[in-house]
């Protein structure tokens, strides 16, 4: 069996507000709610974590936000419901834009493609602290995501294409795959 390799990066990814309004349809943000949201970044970004984890042949990269974040937003929804779906947002937000800055080609195909979870997957995210559901291919924690890196492809090559409206055909973006990662090569 191949050797799992660690390694964490830390990176910083940026706030951008039109991304985030888009995601959140929103139309327009008061200043003491931008205030609100662009603290939460900050002290989020602070508990995010990034990992590019390669198992043999296979890299992956592993974004997610510990379980904290969770009950913040949480208690948040509870506050309001109006807060509670922007901090949602922006924790969801949050883990794609570090996912974009070290493969900004999941912009442009909409989505960051899951993979098939390999034991050597389960076992490297296991030992992150995130562990796939019993029987599904989901990750423990609300704020996670894991995809392939480099960048292989968009929805064509995710393993949650029966189950998500985009990989059905229900959505408009398409994307391209790379020579070399079509479906079926491992």
């Amino acid at each position: 069996m191949s050797e799992t390799v660690i390694k964490e990066h830390r990176i910083t990814p940026y706030f951008d507000m039109e991304g985030f309004m888009t995601l959140s349809q929103e139309t327009r943000l008061g200043g003491a709610v931008l205030e609100r949201l662009v603290s939460l970044w900050g002290q989020w970004m602070e508990e995010l974590r990034v990992a590019e984890v390669s198992t043999g042949k296979i890299s992956y990269l592993v974004v997610w936000l510990p379980e904290s974040v969770e009950q913040a937003v949480d208690a948040a929804w509870e506050k309001s419901p109006s807060e509670g779906w922007q901090d949602n947002n922006l924790a969801q937000f949050l883990c794609m834009a570090a996912v974009q800055q070290l493969l900004p080609q999941v912009e442009d195909a909409g989505c960051a493609p899951a993979p098939r979870p390999t034991q050597a997957l389960r076992e490297a995210l296991a030992g992150l602290g995130l562990a796939y559901k019993a029987d599904q291919p989901t990750l423990n924690r609300r704020f996670a995501l894991v995809t392939h890196f480099p960048f292989k492809g968009g929805c064509e090559i995710c393993h949650l294409q029966d189950n998500c409206p985009k990989g059905q055909g229900q959505a408009e973006s398409m994307s391209v795959v790379l020579p070399g990662h079509e479906p079926g090569k491992e």
